[in-house]
């Protein structure tokens, strides 16, 4: 799961997301949660991951810009760009490239949804291609 937001959300407005975000899932399948490096020590964010046992990943804005490209180039492009994002951080969006990220690379199974300062996507874990 990637999750982007404003600073100084509560973790009720990440919960609240995320929940959405979800729809019918179950948040026991997801396995992290992942933002951009300069997200890391929100207060929000770091309680919403203690209170779920999520582990926490951040991707650089570099690794997050080569994946966004990526995404472009195929078939089923992300979001496009969000302003905020590439205002504050240079990058073109946080939740989706980084859900891809910690998937290993996986397809999105649900795109950006904004809610209330908070951004989630899910992403499905990449199949390993040595199997």
């Amino acid at each position: 799961m990637g999750i982007g937001c404003r600073q100084g959300v509560t973790v009720a407005q990440i919960e609240a997301a995320v929940r959405a975000a979800l729809g019918a899932w179950p948040l026991a399948r997801v396995r992290a949660v992942a933002t951009l490096d300069a997200k890391i020590d929100e207060p929000a964010l770091r309680a919403f991951c203690a209170a779920h046992a999520l582990p926490l990943q951040c991707f650089t804005r570099e690794q997050v810009e080569a994946m966004s490209l990526q995404a472009a180039s195929q078939p089923a492009p992300d979001s496009p760009p969000s302003a905020a994002a590439l205002a504050r951080f240079g990058v073109p969006g946080v939740c989706e490239p980084c859900a891809r990220l910690a998937a290993g690379g996986g397809a999105l199974v649900r795109g950006k949804l904004a809610l209330d300062g908070v951004t989630v996507a899910l992403a499905a874990i990449a199949p390993d291609p040595r199997s």
